[in-house]
């Protein structure tokens, strides 16, 4: 057994001392110090190394400590900079796919108009080849076109229907120079006999015409056209189509009107339904009892036609001059004889006239300009 020194401990303010018992130890005793000395001295070192392992670790932790800080921080950072190039990527691809909705919106929007564009084009289509299947049947009337070889448009000779006022009159002279000299003049004086006369004021006629005329044309469904008729009074000869082209067994059916074309022998018929005329048109040749007899009548579409574009001109008479300020002094025949009296005297400035036309004030006469050509 191992022996045990005694101490005695002291407080700080107070000295202190190692009591040993006076008696004189044993030899045992020395060599069991002794190993306890060994023991205690082999101890300290082992702390010290513990110690040093400790604080080696301690400095290894401390480090290892560093190297996760710095690491965290890293990623913290890289996490960071991860974010905003993921927001970025993000952004870009959703203006992407914005940009790519707009197209394909775009896209739709072209379809669609590509769509109507060609349903246009078929119905245009469809509207030609029904002028083309049409022209072959309409009915057969001279036209002349006057116009470059080649070309697709032609010149209309224009009827142009002009008002007149009140006080006034038209004279057409035989030539544009005997017009142009009146108008130049202006003022005039017409003698009326017993040394009395009339101012009048001669104008420039303007008439406004049309420069070009767009006509759009299409097959009626509820009218035909019907030609190749004999001559005969308008009345029985509507009455007996209209009775004709109103039975089923004909092809017809409800009439709503029949009537003659304008300055032609032709014959429109309107029907109620708009399935009655396709049905007659397919057949050119129809078999109608006119006068007691059968006769061999000729049946085509009717086109509509409406305006499309217009485009207008005002035109100068070049022959014709405009008197004015012509007062309610005498009767009218006898005013317009001395109207033509003085305008055809070459001492007045006039010459030969063509045409006159006198309406007096308070009178509603209209006059008719034909032929009436381009500048």
């Amino acid at each position: 057994m191992e022996s045990q020194i005694p101490f005695t401990m002291f407080n700080d303010e107070e000295d202190f001392s190692l009591g040993i018992d006076d008696k004189k130890p044993s030899k045992d005793s020395l060599e069991e110090i002794k190993a306890s000395i060994e023991r205690y001295k082999r101890r300290h070192e082992q702390l010290i190394q513990e110690q040093q392992e400790l604080a080696a670790l301690t400095d290894q932790q401390r480090k290892t400590t560093q190297e996760f800080r710095q690491r965290s921080d890293k990623l913290v950072r890289d996490l960071e900079k991860d974010q905003c190039a993921y927001e970025e990527q993000y952004e870009n691809r959703l203006a992407e796919a914005t940009l790519m909705q707009l197209e394909e919106e775009e896209l739709l929007k072209e379809i669609q108009r590509v769509e109507e564009a060609l349903e246009e084009e078929e119905a245009l289509n469809q509207r030609l080849h029904q002028r083309v299947k049409v022209s072959t049947a309409v009915p057969e009337r001279p036209v002349v076109c006057v116009g470059p070889d080649g070309g697709d448009a032609f010149e209309v000779r224009s009827r142009v229907v002009y008002p007149m006022e009140g006080g006034t009159a038209l004279v057409t002279f035989e030539s544009e120079v005997v017009a142009g000299r009146i108008l130049n003049m202006r003022a005039h004086r017409v003698s009326l006999g017993s040394e009395c006369s009339i101012p009048v004021e001669a104008r420039p006629v303007q008439l406004t015409l049309p420069r070009l005329v767009e006509i759009e044309t299409e097959v009626s469904p509820r009218h035909i056209l019907i030609s190749n008729l004999p001559k005969m009074e308008p009345e029985p000869l509507l009455n007996q189509l209209e009775i004709h082209f109103s039975k089923k067994r004909h092809g017809g059916g409800e009439v709503e009107k029949c009537e003659l074309q304008p300055g032609s022998d032709d014959v429109v018929i309107t029907f109620v339904e708009s399935d009655v005329a396709r049905g007659l048109t397919d057949t050119e040749r129809h078999q109608v009892v006119l006068q007691k007899k059968v006769q061999s009548v000729r049946v085509t579409p009717f086109l509509d036609g409406s305006i499309t574009s217009l485009e207008t001109r005002v035109a100068v008479c070049r022959r014709t001059v405009l008197l004015t300020g012509i007062p309610d002094v005498m009767k009218p025949d006898s005013l317009l004889d001395l109207l033509e009296i003085h305008f055809q005297r070459g001492t007045n400035g006039g010459g030969e006239i063509q045409a006159v036309l006198y309406n007096p004030p308070g009178g509603r006469t209209t006059a008719l300009f034909e032929g009436v050509a381009a500048d």
